[in-house]
């Protein structure tokens, strides 16, 4: 299996932080930025953005619930035409920002929380396909890789968007697809796990999951996580792992 690199990016101000994210562009593919409702800010999204263009990176808008207070990782109750505003607002400030860079936006990744009440809730995946649609920044979402990526292909088809289909690196599988929740034990894996999960995906096309069942994922991109010099380390693995 062929396999992009994405990594949120974009999400502190911190100026060690952002030496780290300078190492971390220069390993990925597509670099999903923090639109400023859950984390970042014009400064930030525009330092990122540069990073972005120095290193030929893909740049998406990493939208979330209107929460910095929980850093977009609980779940909001809103109308559909609300949602639907909250995201074209952000995704419209980095399409901004990103036009003053001369970049464009190639697609849409939400954040925490909203994304995974995106993979469980059919009325919220449809006011994000919606937003995407709407603010007419591109017409393409990324999503979770699921047993169910056929029935949300047509959904996007509808819609006239495309996918892209999203595996995670150090999180850990249940048997549906779904991802084990952050609460729960094994949740996120240690870096030994994360790495033969990795060449799983790369060689097999599949994960184990925490039952120990085989899951077959047919994904297009891996999300990594680079927020510190240790997950750099590990990104060059992984890298090296894909090459392979």
């Amino acid at each position: 299996m062929d396999l992009l690199l994405n990594c949120d990016l974009g999400e502190t101000s911190n100026s060690d932080q952002l030496r780290v994210e300078s190492q971390v562009m220069s390993q990925i593919d597509q670099a999903n930025i923090a639109c400023g409702f859950h984390a970042g800010d014009p400064l930030v999204m525009d330092k990122t953005l540069m990073l972005a263009k120095q290193h030929l990176v893909a740049v998406g808008a990493h939208p979330s619930y209107p929460d910095k207070f929980n850093f977009g990782r609980k779940s909001m109750s809103m109308a559909a035409v609300d949602l639907i505003a909250c995201l074209k607002y952000q995704i419209s400030a980095l399409e901004k920002a990103a036009n003053h860079n001369e970049l464009c936006i190639g697609y849409i990744k939400p954040h925490g929380a909203l994304y995974n009440d995106m993979m469980k809730n059919g009325h919220v995946r449809s006011a994000v396909m919606a937003a995407v649609v709407d603010s007419k920044a591109c017409s393409t979402l990324m999503i979770q890789a699921t047993p169910d990526a056929d029935i949300h292909q047509q959904e996007a088809a509808a819609f006239g968007l495309k996918l892209y289909f999203e595996a995670f690196a150090d999180r850990a599988y249940q048997d549906d697809g779904t991802l084990v929740p952050r609460q729960q034990s094994g949740a996120v894996l240690d870096r030994e796990e994360m790495l033969s999960q990795v060449t799983q995906l790369k060689h097999d096309a599949s994960v184990t999951t925490i039952s120990g069942s085989r899951l077959p994922i047919n994904a297009d991109t891996l999300c990594v996580h680079g927020d510190n010099p240790t997950a750099v380390a590990n990104i060059n693995q992984i890298r090296n792992i894909l090459a392979s």
